[in-house]
């Protein structure tokens, strides 16, 4: 690739060399020119680029290389340690105020900030922080912008008085049935009966019309299900689902909760073992699955792993056609079966919602800690109304945008697409199939979507796969990104496929139902990186000995939340959750702070930048995983093998985290190191799960230890950031 020391110095050479035609070379290169006179003067890069990406002047039918050329050219003298992360994206002013939350901010702002308020952009970070000391003034806005009705009005919005809450009770006295919330008839100024509530494409079916589902339809199948859900358990019981995120499953979800059960979110990668665990753990009496995931031309079994894992009565959708393609077991139905039993009710798509609490359990999902067993944390009404107010201010979603997020409803992202589509009025896209071919991408062409939601890793398997070349994504509006650390490049190359929108980069954890920190559209965005916190979310970034940095001081620590967190967890069901997240975290201004476990960098110029876990917890494919659970594995896959440390490792360049395997064979022991990574590769897809990768195994005579014989891990992976290896992964 090459780069210029100024988008002035790129030749006409320069550009051909990048793939453009010598005709076509010659117009650009002129254009390029014009923009970049702008930029003689030191300094100016970032106007430079304004000026290209407004003017146009780079195409999503352009080569990567050109736009690579470019990017790079034009921001090689940007001296980050000075200046922070470059900008590649501007706001607007007069589209900053058609957002959601500029609108917000020009009705409200001069009377809550008073002379202070100027405009949306101006004023964004003090209205955050308005945001974090008056929680209750913003959230008493934003809960009426989205489709929440509540039964019973909250005697407030916070409640402190209960000391031994350290996050206090929001939203006290209020009920309310958040799944009828998703569901709201026509009268409705979010949404009407004959607007698109899901849309979906099966895939192998590229060249069908996609198929949509109305809020009317959506409505009555949820309620014949909830019908149905009434004639198999008791209210309460918790309800497992483990298959992919399909518009049967959507609809599951919502009917579970809707008729006063708990759902029980397991990923429809995981192998047995790791279902028994978490059906044991959420004691789960019932759990929704298909008899195989069709990938292409491939099955694979998911209905034998539940049956291997649980006794408990599966109801079993066929992956294709109307009826199951394998036996079931005598207690369990098909989902032709479990819809029969509301065939002699007179109307079996009404339903009466089972209204609750605002504090009820409705979702219990499953976050890996670093003990190996995975924690359960309940979500509530509440944890529901946070995720959806995250994606109306953050990442803009209005009534009419299409919504397209691959993801599942086993991980925490599946129930937060779910509530920002359904409670903001949006249209949820929902691709039934691998997202990682040329299939996805003409559906978010054929679908017209203007949200898409990736994780780093896809984004890097379409740009090396080139299997997006020609589909038109230039009706996406902004990207969002999460799961895991965003490399340049391929954000480079997922912007440029819409001419430069925004990637959206969001941060955070199940036990928060939402990001900590993010990206604002009221912000300039740099790529790979985060540019607040999020509305209402205090923060302070904490030194090894447990001492806040200045807000304002570029520095690199642990995350230390405030602890008035609307929608995070206040229980486990498994786990101490004072001693998960309070104990041992300093005080800050009279409140203890709340444990997260990232390390973050605060750079110049107020960017965020994630660094990885403080702890041993591991982020492989945008899956939280620990290194015990993969070392228990690894450790039984092969006779020689003594035990295993595991480490996740980033590159230089930046991008996802990746796996590496330390081994101590037993005396007398020898073996290949590409023979054992086989074996724990294998023993990982078996025992663990499937998406994990095993980049590097490196045999190693003992392992660095504490002297109360604590395994140092961290040893490990500075070693490895210095070894010659790197060059392998």
């Amino acid at each position: 690739m090459a780069v210029r020391e100024s988008a002035l110095e790129i030749q006409m050479e320069d550009v051909i060399a990048a793939g453009l035609p010598p005709a076509e070379a010659r117009d650009f290169h002129l254009a390029l020119r014009s923009a970049a006179n702008a930029g003689r003067q030191v300094g100016m890069e970032a106007e430079v680029w304004r000026a290209v990406v407004t003017q146009r002047l780079l195409r999503p039918d352009h080569p990567h290389a050109l736009h690579q050329l470019v990017y790079y050219s034009v921001y090689a003298k940007w001296d980050l340690a000075e200046r922070g992360p470059p900008p590649y994206w501007f706001p607007s002013s007069a589209q900053c105020k058609l957002t959601n939350l500029g609108r917000l901010m020009e009705a409200n702002g001069p009377k809550l900030l008073g002379s202070s308020y100027v405009d949306p952009i101006t004023s964004f970070n003090v209205f955050q922080n308005y945001s974090v000391c008056h929680p209750e003034v913003y959230w008493s806005i934003v809960v009426n912008e989205l489709s929440v009705i509540f039964r019973n009005e909250a005697k407030s919005i916070l409640d402190t008085f209960d000391k031994f809450k350290e996050g206090g009770t929001w939203f006290p006295g209020a009920v309310l049935s958040i799944a009828e919330c998703c569901l709201l008839p026509s009268n409705s100024p979010k949404k009407t009966d004959g607007n698109s509530a899901i849309i979906w494409m099966n895939e192998g079916s590229d060249d069908s019309p996609v198929s949509s589902l109305s809020q009317k339809e959506l409505r009555n199948q949820v309620m014949m299900v909830a019908n149905a859900l009434d004639t198999l358990f008791t209210k309460g019981d918790a309800i497992a689902i483990d298959m992919p995120m399909t518009s049967t499953a959507v609809i599951i979800y919502l009917a579970i909760i809707l008729a006063g059960y708990v759902v029980v979110s397991i990923a429809d990668s995981f192998a047995f073992k790791e279902i028994a665990t978490r059906m044991r753990i959420s004691k789960a009496k019932g759990i929704f699955t298909q008899d195989f995931i069709i990938r292409g031309a491939r099955k694979f079994p998911l209905y034998s792993r539940v049956v291997e894992a649980t006794d408990c009565k599966a109801i079993v959708v066929p992956a294709s056609g109307n009826d199951v393609g394998l036996t079931l077991r005598n207690h369990d139905l098909s989902w032709r079966d479990f819809l029969s039993r509301v065939a002699g009710l007179p109307r079996p798509c009404d339903y009466s919602p089972v209204y609750q609490s605002a504090d009820a359990a409705i979702n219990i999902l499953f976050s890996s800690g670093t003990t190996g067993e995975p924690k359960a944390i309940p979500w509530t009404h509440i944890s529901a109304i946070r995720s959806a107010a995250d994606g109306w201010a953050h990442l803009d979603i209005q009534a009419g945008d299409i919504v397209c997020w691959p993801t599942n409803l086993g991980w925490v992202m599946g129930p937060i697409l779910l509530y920002s589509c359904f409670l903001n009025g949006a249209t949820l896209a929902l691709y039934h199939g691998s997202p990682l071919g040329r299939g996805f991408g003409k559906f978010v062409q054929d679908a017209s979507v203007t949200i898409l939601g990736t994780v780093p890793s896809l984004v890097k398997t379409w740009k090396s796969s080139k299997c997006m070349e020609g589909l038109d994504w230039t009706k996406i509006r902004l990207f969002a990104s999460t799961g895991e650390a965003s490399d340049i490049d391929d954000d480079i190359w997922l912007s440029s496929r819409a001419f430069y929108k925004p990637v959206i980069e969001c941060c955070g954890g199940t036990e928060l139902s939402s990001s900590y920190i993010q990206g604002s559209l009221l912000q300039p965005q740099a790529f790979g990186a985060f540019s607040t916190p999020s509305m209402t979310t205090g923060f302070v970034i904490i030194d090894e000995q447990g001492i806040p940095y200045r807000d304002d001081e570029p520095c690199a620590g642990e995350v230390g939340l405030f602890p008035r967190f609307m929608g995070a967890s206040d229980m486990l069901l498994n786990a101490d959750h004072k001693k998960v997240y309070f104990d041992g975290m300093p005080s800050y201004r009279g409140m203890i702070l709340r444990r997260h476990g990232d390390k973050i960098q605060r750079t110049v110029g107020g960017y965020y930048i994630v660094l990885g876990r403080v702890d041993d917890t591991m982020n492989l494919g945008g899956i939280k995983t620990s290194a015990v659970e993969i070392e228990r594995v690894c450790n039984r896959a092969e006779e020689s093998v003594l035990e295993t440390a595991a480490v996740s490792f980033r590159s230089r360049d930046g991008g996802p985290e990746q796996l590496v395997l330390f081994a101590v064979l037993k005396p007398g022991m020898a073996k290949e190191e590409s023979s054992l990574r086989a074996k724990f590769q294998r023993a990982i897809q078996k025992d663990l799960n499937p998406l994990f990768k095993v980049n590097l195994v490196k045999v190693v005579p003992e392992f660095p230890r504490t002297a109360s014989n604590k395994l140092l891990r961290r040893v490990l992976r500075d070693e490895l950031s210095k070894a010659s290896t790197l060059s392998k992964l």
